[in-house]
């Protein structure tokens, strides 16, 4: 299996999820931008925006080439003295629909290989709902546990765990959402998180992951997209927008990782919303479906059977 093969997985990938949302929106299309990267490869921008359901959604495909960042060594603790190239490719995509009752969401499935043959595999899936609703929640924690079930027994604890760890807003102690799964650095044949699974096996629960997004998302948007819904509920999806923002620019180390090394800024940033709020000392009244939907956001719900 070569990078190659992985990239045209992810182009594939891209067509299909891309597909999957125009079908099921009914009027939004997606617009392609074709760019390429300062060191080496490029990638496919593809932005779909003032849709029936989706507000502003973006689908992109990369696939980067060159020298390894000193930032990137530093992290990999690589000598600076070795000559090191890399390759990475993926695919990463947000959401953001019109109505409030619609949730947001994000997946990233991605291949990182080095030119001594080190390689690995991250990504993740999760599901921010402006409300929270306990049903759909359990719909979602249950298709990514089965997803995760038929490549190993310990993904789905260990990588929900991780995504309750990792899409925390630190400065707000609480949950961008209610999480979904999140892995990195699954290398083949490894112990520990790779769980001594070879290459292709580990591919195999990439492809799962990223294939499980249009279903359950398309699912919530035909469930939800002709939902009845108040002002003060859009303005809720406004401020509730304001903190997936915070979390994009403060804490999510893929934005902040890729902004100072000089990545495509349009790319990177096509996960804001087109509109957020904030509002001083916001507090919702005590038991309304704002008060209810913060309570939900903590880490450690099990949310799948």
């Amino acid at each position: 299996m070569t990078v190659e093969d992985i990239e045209g997985f992810f182009k594939q990938l891209q067509d299909n999820i891309c597909a999957g949302i125009e079908n099921e929106d009914g009027a939004g299309k997606f617009e392609e931008d074709l760019w390429e990267h300062h060191s080496g490869g490029g990638g496919r921008t593809r932005l779909i925006q003032n849709g029936n359901v989706i507000e502003k959604g973006g689908v992109n495909f990369s696939s980067v080439k060159g020298e390894v960042h000193p930032r990137l060594r530093q992290q990999m603790q690589l000598d600076d003295t070795d000559d090191f190239h890399f390759t990475a490719t993926g695919v990463s995509i947000v959401m953001h629909p019109k109505n409030p009752l619609v949730p947001i969401i994000h997946m990233n499935v991605r291949y990182f290989e080095l030119s001594d043959g080190t390689c690995w595999f991250g990504g993740g899936i999760d599901l921010t709902p402006h409300y929270v609703v306990e049903e759909d929640a359990k719909i979602f924690h249950n298709h990514l546990k089965t997803a995760c079930d038929k490549h190993h027994p310990d993904f789905y604890p260990k990588f929900k765990t991780w995504a309750d760890d990792y899409f925390f807003i630190q400065h707000r102690n609480e949950t961008r959402g209610i999480g979904g799964v999140f892995f990195d650095y699954l290398k083949p044949d490894e112990a520990g998180y790779g769980s001594n699974l070879s290459k292709e096996e580990l591919f195999a629960f990439v492809k799962e992951v990223g294939e499980s997004f249009a279903p359950v998302y398309t699912s919530f948007m035909k469930k939800h997209r002709d939902d009845q819904f108040t002002e003060q509920q859009k303005q809720w999806q406004y401020l509730r927008r304001g903190r997936y923002v915070e979390f994009n620019l403060v804490w999510d180390r893929g934005t902040k990782f890729g902004l100072e090394t000089n990545g495509r800024t349009e790319s990177i940033l096509m996960s804001l919303p087109p509109q957020a709020n904030w509002e001083y000392n916001f507090i919702p009244e005590a038991n309304s479906q704002e008060d209810i939907t913060l309570k939900w956001l903590r880490k450690g719900v099990d949310w799948a059977d």
